[in-house]
């Protein structure tokens, strides 16, 4: 076939004419198979064009068709001449569908229509075109990472201009800096690489792209159009990339898109305007507000809010149903409770129905809220807080900007929020999404794979399998587990030197480099020399090409090619038992899996930290800084903040958020008490005018008692607190009012300035989060159990109840007896043990009051001890009270505890330990006060008696652990200066026992070691309960799911 060089070569040169910086030509770019299996137009289309030679070419060939192929044509558009081609032959769009880069899931990419007639000569011009500018975007791409990462040449780029490599920026404003002589010799030399083999000879020879220099070859046909295919779709991708980068780095001066010197960006016409909130900012990714049109933004905000305001009240409709309905009838035919959640509440809509709702629309947007100019967007005249007409409206100011931004982000969510359940309820057919009747999921593609393990099954949340693509997953399957593996050794390479220390001797003797020179982390980076980076790339290579167990197969992907993904001759998992082959895989699975988490971690730390095991002292700029000296930061945990809510170092949402945080905790406690008191004591009389105090259920149950009229009284009365009685005052500390004095008492005394006054609100602060956290466990048992107090045996689902005739046996727990001191099944011991359990039990419930009551409700008036002058009131409260207890004192509390021991209220003539066991009723010493003429009653407050001495042996622990190290009864870990115990702490070094492995002379080395060896501890102790946790669930020290027949996920299968 004639072709036209001339044409071939200037469109070519047009094309390319911007990147001329490449130093080698070709591309290595591999990446993933194509599925087309039919031959390429270079092999079937022949209309007249020339074979081109199989045989190798010259070496000199090869170094100039090298070069060539990764420059453009602009000199060669000058150079060259021809005479115009022969008419090309025409063929059907259809005959390029087999060409290389058709590719799924787009196939023959061809939306302008540019081989619609069926040009071969054209095609191929185009195609040629096509790889140099890929070539050249894949090089200029890793041109614009390189120098970000690895850094740049050392020396000068010119000498005679000075001009060291350092000097020259990266990106576009590169080009400021390339001297004129520069410019020359890269137009020369595109020139010769445009001409150096003839231009336009790959199109000649109906090879597009092929300049001789084979990078992308194999003698497999297959592999090799792989490879090629590969190289197309990462050209495109580099096309893309390298467009993006210069699009940033143009609007933004900067090479990597500094964003914030794009001082014109249109998504600053509007940062003003309600809405615009951290960390966001001002959100307008499809740049609709780029024209700076007020008028259409006002149109446009209006409709946000009206959207966000119905999907507030959608999303609200989608999940009270769930809890409660209206009574009686919807329509004379439809009653409410017929009536399906979600989507399918349309099928029972009636007709007149869709009327009401279509005409109550046109009311609210027609005459209710009518559309005016002059106010702000969703401001309208008659339209009070909450959309209630003609109600109440925000003040001017601060809080009312806030409030209205509240409802903008409450909107936006809701927003996404109606969407999702619109989603899942439209691909389940149920309201709340039960995905076991989607058996059209994706997830269900590969379900029967090795790493499809409980609980979580196959895990494929962006459906990348959705297609059911085989080969696909294979291939994807073979990735995974080489990142896995990778990682795996990785995170070890981030643990071994910082416990075991380095190698001995020299990395490179060349360099001068030794293995203990290298730091550990991802600043061992930059000690890798240039000779290490080709040895780490041919071992890469090695590994990826061949295979252990024969030799004689050369390629990648010889694992997939045979149905073994990841098998590479190396077989150190293995078995001849086929179960346990697969537990050992897909033990390596899970392990790989949980070592990429791990890595990227590792990165992570070290990357904001510059120290390998992420010395958080050196994060300067950790949010969790932002308010170190505020009130509630104490030890241990300091100020807690993983959300990372204050980086922004806002005082005013801070406050704001400090203010949420005790009212909530003020609630909760009052909540908590609120479930306790009412077990004990009611009011008397009655509550309404036909409900008393003692028919009101405790716990969640008392709404359904809760008359309208008392809602309403509930809902004012908060308002009236919140409204009048204590009114924020931006000049005071967050939860300080004016007119609050101390446990909220209005106009009651106040607390005292100084460090008493902190101390007594930083108590308040940690209470009030421990019964954010008490009162919420309490609403999730009562909300399983229907109980208050979370009567487990009510919740028949669970899967913990093995013993469910003992006393004390309660779910979720079940019978709990980890130590197995019930095995030998002697009833006699077992009543002995639980004898002393709930004797143990009521003194650590009495003991727990006793550490609060004093703090709370003060100490009993007068004396104690008259003989020893000893006033209640000089009794500190805590351990500190045992060093006050007289003689006499500890005499009676003696006497006291063996009159209890040995004697029974109801049978005074019964003398002598154990009458309660001897009787068989464990506890029952006459004393009456948990007792009940039924007997599942009596029953129900027995096992509540034990749950709760349980609960408060552990409390009253904590409390004595606390006191005795702070020396204060309520933990002010501020004390907590000195230790007691331990030689290693009497020297100051704790863990220091004369052992020492972890030792250098270096200080700052010592200090690294310990510290690594800290944060490894840690580790392992979180690995070390979850392996127990799966070995004691499996029975299988690597966790093997399918043993576990018990678990709760395989309820509904």
């Amino acid at each position: 076939m004639a072709v036209n060089k001339r044409s071939a070569s200037s469109t070519t040169a047009a094309a390319l004419g911007a990147a001329g910086v490449a130093l080698l030509g070709g591309s290595a770019f591999v990446a993933s198979s194509s599925t087309q299996s039919s031959a390429s137009l270079r092999a079937t289309v022949a209309h007249g064009a020339s074979q081109a030679s199989t045989s190798q070419p010259s070496s000199t060939g090869n170094m100039q068709v090298g070069f060539g192929t990764v420059a453009t044509a602009s000199l060669a558009a000058f150079l060259t001449r021809g005479g115009r081609p022969a008419a090309a032959g025409k063929i059907t769009l259809q005959a390029f569908e087999s060409e290389l880069g058709v590719q799924a899931p787009v196939g023959f990419w061809d939306p302008l229509g540019l081989a619609r007639d069926g040009d071969v000569e054209a095609f191929q011009r185009r195609r040629s075109v096509e790889l140099k500018h890929g070539r050249i975007a894949m090089l200029a791409t890793m041109g614009y990472i390189t120098p970000e990462v690895a850094g740049k040449f050392p020396g000068f780029i010119s000498p005679s201009e000075n001009l060291l490599f350092e000097d020259v920026p990266n990106g576009l404003a590169a080009i400021s800096k390339v001297p004129g002589a520069g410019w020359t010799q890269i137009l020369l030399y595109m020139g010769w690489c445009e001409v150096s083999r003839g231009a336009g000879s790959d199109i000649a020879s109906g090879r597009p792209g092929d300049f001789g220099w084979y990078v992308l070859t194999s003698e497999d046909a297959e592999v090799k159009k792989s490879k090629l295919n590969a190289e197309l779709a990462n050209g495109r991708l580099a096309m893309m990339a390298i467009i993006g980068m210069f699009y940033q780095d143009g609007l933004t001066g900067s090479a990597w898109g500094d964003w914030a010197n794009y001082t014109e960006s249109p998504l600053r016409a509007f940062e003003n305007e309600l809405g615009v909130q951290a960390p966001v900012g001002f959100f307008d990714p499809l740049g609709l507000s780029k024209d700076g049109d007020a008028v259409v933004f006002k149109r446009r905000r209006v409709t946000e809010l009206k959207n966000g305001r119905v999907a507030m009240i959608a999303t609200l409709g989608y999940i009270v149903p769930e809890y409660v309905r209206f009574p009686g009838a919807c329509s004379k035919y439809v009653s409410f409770s017929e009536i399906p959640n979600g989507l399918a509440a349309f099928s029972k809509l009636p007709e007149a129905g869709a009327a009401q709702i279509f005409l109550f629309i046109g009311f609210v947007e027609t005459f209710l809220y009518k559309y005016d100019e002059s106010r702000a967007p969703g401001d309208y005249a008659n339209g009070g807080v909450l959309g209630v007409p003609n109600g109440s409206t925000l003040p001017e100011g601060p809080d009312r900007t806030k409030r209205l931004n509240s409802e903008l982000a409450n909107g936006r969510l809701a927003m996404m929020a109606i969407i999702g359940m619109f989603f899942q309820d439209g691909l389940t057919g149920s309201a709340w999404g039960d995905w076991a009747l989607y058996t059209d999921s994706p997830l269900r593609a590969f379900e029967s794979e090795l790493g499809v393990q409980a609980p979580v099954g196959y895990f494929d949340p962006l459906g990348l399998s959705k297609d059911g693509d085989k080969a696909t997953f294979m291939r994807r399957r073979s990735t995974e587990l080489k990142h896995g593996r990778i990682s795996m050794l990785a995170a070890m390479g981030y643990m071994t030197p910082e416990i075991t220390g380095k190698f001995p001797g020299y990395l490179s003797y060349s360099q001068s480099l030794k293995f203990a020179d290298i730091p550990n982390g991802l600043g061992a980076i930059s000690k890798v020399p240039a000779a290490g980076w080709l040895q780490i790339i041919g071992y890469m290579t090695l590994c990826e090409n061949t295979r252990l167990d024969d030799l004689s197969a050369v390629g990648w992907g010889s694992d997939i090619k045979r149905g073994t993904p990841g098998d590479y001759g190396f077989k150190v998992l293995t078995a001849s038992d086929e179960a346990g082959k697969q537990k050992k895989l897909n033990a390596e699975l899970a392990n790989g899996r949980l070592a990429m988490m791990a890595i990227i971690g590792m990165f992570f730390q070290d990357g904001l930290t510059g120290s390998a095991w992420g010395d958080w002292a050196n994060y300067t700029d950790s949010p969790l800084r932002a308010f170190e000296n505020e009130l509630g930061v104490q030890a241990p945990v300091g100020y807690f903040d993983p959300l990372g809510l204050s980086k922004d170092g806002d005082a005013v949402v801070f406050k704001r958020r400090r203010v949420t945080e005790l009212k909530n905790g003020r609630v909760a406690m009052i909540a908590t008490l609120g479930y306790i008191v009412p077990e004990y004591v009611r009011f008397p009389g009655a509550c309404s005018k036909y409900v008393s105090f003692s028919e009101i259920p405790n716990g969640l149950a008392a709404f359904s008692k809760l008359p309208e009229a008392g809602a309403a009284q509930i809902f004012l009365f908060i308002g009236f607190v919140e409204t009048f009685l204590y009114k924020y005052d931006e000049s005071r500390a967050p939860g300080d009012y004016a007119n609050g004095g101390v446990l909220g008492v209005p106009n009651g005394s106040t607390l005292p300035e100084g460090p008493d006054r902190t101390k007594r609100l930083n108590s308040e602060l940690a209470n009030g989060r421990l019964a954010m956290m008490a009162i919420i466990g309490m609403f999730f048992q009562d909300g399983l159990t229907g109980s208050a107090w979370g009567d487990w045996a009510l919740y028949t689902d669970s899967p913990l109840r093995a013993f469910e005739s003992e006393l004390g046996v309660q779910a979720p727990v079940g019978y709990f007896d980890p130590l197995g001191l019930s095995k030998d099944g002697d009833k006699a011991t077992f009543m002995r043990r639980r004898s002393t359990e709930l004797k143990h039990g009521r003194i650590s419930m009495l003991a727990a009051m006793g550490y609060m009551t004093p703090e709370i409700t003060g100490k009993f008036p007068g004396y104690l001890s008259y003989s020893q002058n000893l006033k209640f009131a000089d009794i500190p409260n805590g351990l500190g009270a045992l060093s006050k207890v007289p003689g006499a004192g500890w005499l009676q509390i003696a006497g006291y505890m063996a009159l209890c021991e040995n004697t029974r209220l109801d049978d005074l003539s019964s003398v002598g330990w154990g009458s309660d066991i001897k009787r068989g009723t464990p506890g029952d010493f006459g004393f009456k006060v948990l007792t009940s003429s039924d007997p599942a009653e009596l029953k129900k407050k027995l096992n509540a008696e034990l749950a709760n001495g349980r609960l408060a042996m552990m409390a009253i622990i904590g409390m004595f652990f606390q006191d005795g190290l702070t020396g204060s009864a309520w933990g002010d870990w501020a004390n907590y200066t000195d230790f007691g115990w331990g030689s290693d702490i009497k020297r100051g070094t704790p863990g220091d026992f004369g052992f020492k492995v972890l030792t250098s002379s270096d200080p700052a080395e010592l200090k690294k070691k310990l510290n690594a060896e800290l944060a490894n501890g840690r580790l392992a102790m979180m690995a070390i309960i979850g392996m127990f946790f799966q070995d004691g669930l499996t029975g299988s020290a690597w966790g093997d799911w399918a043993n576990y027949t018990d678990s709760p996920l395989r309820a509904s299968r």
